[in-house]
């Protein structure tokens, strides 16, 4: 008996009032979880060669890096250990302190990345590779670049 009837409407619109909110806790979120490179290079940074064939790391929290390169204003190819530029004879004590960092069962699954340079001596490669026989440091990797390569990366 009414004279009013009830309009039907539509669905309401959808609020983007939070939507600021939401995009501020995405941008906090990937600010807290990255990492980023904890070590400055002090030497030129390396171009690599050019590999044949290649394969991936499993564990990168596992890999110690060596830098192999020229420092601006000095002869001859000088060697990054962490952030400080050091003696063929530091790498020992750079692995030593790796080591410490890990617990036991992961010790024998540590690799140690070489990252030299293209022009870098042979013979400081060489020294670094003796001086990490000598510490039974056997699992030695050389970073490189892709290109042309026969892609082994399982």
């Amino acid at each position: 008996m009414s004279k009013f009837k009830k309009k039907k409407k539509g669905m309401p619109g959808i609020s983007t009032a939070s939507l600021p909110d939401i995009v501020f806790m995405l941008l906090f979120f990937f600010m807290v979880t990255t990492v980023m490179r904890e070590t400055e290079l002090k030497i030129k940074k390396p171009q690599l060669p050019k590999a044949t064939e290649i394969k991936k790391l499993e564990r990168k929290s596992l890999v110690s890096y060596i830098y192999v390169g020229k420092v601006k204003d000095q002869n001859g190819d000088k060697i990054q250990l962490n952030d400080r530029i050091a003696d063929v004879k530091d790498v020992k004590y750079f692995i030593f302190a790796e080591r410490e960092t890990h617990p036991e069962d992961e010790i024998p699954l540590l690799t140690t990345s070489i990252k030299a340079d293209i022009e870098s001596n042979v013979g400081t490669i060489t020294d670094i590779k003796e001086e990490l026989r000598n510490i039974n440091a056997l699992k030695i990797n050389y970073s490189t670049l892709k290109g042309d390569v026969k892609d082994n990366v399982k």
